[in-house]
């Protein structure tokens, strides 16, 4: 049985265009032909077209498409060598394809989060800390509050500089709040209460409002997760405590 060149076409997902190209060139020429001279595809032929269309799919040049194929057609090549080589390339592209979908999933999250950098503009801001690192817990833990609202909407328009800014003040109070405790400045202190209180409105103007009750929450966290307790602790060992405490004292000052 034989097939026109309209049908093989529309088996195979390929214009008529590119079926008579390929028998220009000799990489499908049809084992048939009609009477008037029109092209006609046998099973045989199908078998090479959907070989000619698995290279392709992989980026073969059609040069090499038609050594791969002369090759397993007139025997110099073994066909489980063959097969064992289009799976070897099929696996590599599945791999390759993983990645790549690994990838944009990694660039959908950081849009989710409003953080629109280049990997490079990251480090340069972020350092080994990657904000999107906890952001499925961050959205199961508070996807539901006005905070989390808050700080995805002020954030979403950030530039590097933006996040270069709010990371460096971030960094500036941190420090200054361990040099508190360096000079054994007590927590409760005046000054260690106006510096956690620059850092609740620095909360408020850079994420969300931040009053002081979630704040104090804030620094309760700060110590109770281990992996916040670490950040500090890197900064000044005794750091998380002792800004928790500042904080608990700022609020207690404020309610009162």
């Amino acid at each position: 049985m034989s097939h026109s060149v309209g049908q093989v076409a529309g088996f195979a997902g390929v214009t008529v265009r590119t079926l008579h190209h390929y028998d220009d060139i000799g990489l499908l020429a049809p084992s048939e032909r009609s009477h008037a001279g029109h092209r006609r595809y046998t099973d045989a032929d199908l078998d090479r077209l959907q070989q000619i269309l698995f290279y392709r799919e992989l980026g073969f040049p059609l040069d090499e498409v038609a050594a791969l194929l002369d090759d397993q057609a007139t025997g110099r090549a073994d066909p489980r060598a063959h097969l064992r080589r289009q799976h070897d390339l099929l696996t590599a592209r599945i791999e390759r394809l993983r990645k790549m979908a690994a990838a944009v999933e990694h660039a959908m999250e950081a849009h989710t989060m409003g953080i629109g950098l280049t990997p490079e503009e990251r480090f340069e801001v972020f350092g080994d800390f990657d904000p999107d690192q906890y952001e499925d817990e961050v959205q199961e833990r508070w996807g539901d509050t006005d905070a989390y609202r808050q700080s995805r909407q002020r954030t979403a328009s950030y530039t590097k500089d933006d996040w270069k800014r709010v990371t460096e003040e971030l960094d500036s109070l941190h420090l200054r709040m361990a040099d508190l405790m360096s000079a054994g400045t007590p927590a409760d202190s005046e000054e260690a209460m106006d510096t956690a209180e620059e850092h609740r409105l620095f909360i408020t103007g850079a994420y969300y409002d931040c009053g002081h009750e979630i704040h104090a929450c804030l620094g309760e966290m700060y110590v109770a997760d281990p992996r916040f307790t670490r950040t500090y602790e890197n900064i000044r060992p005794g750091l998380a405590v002792y800004l928790r405490d500042a904080i608990a004292a700022n609020a207690a000052r404020h309610s009162g």
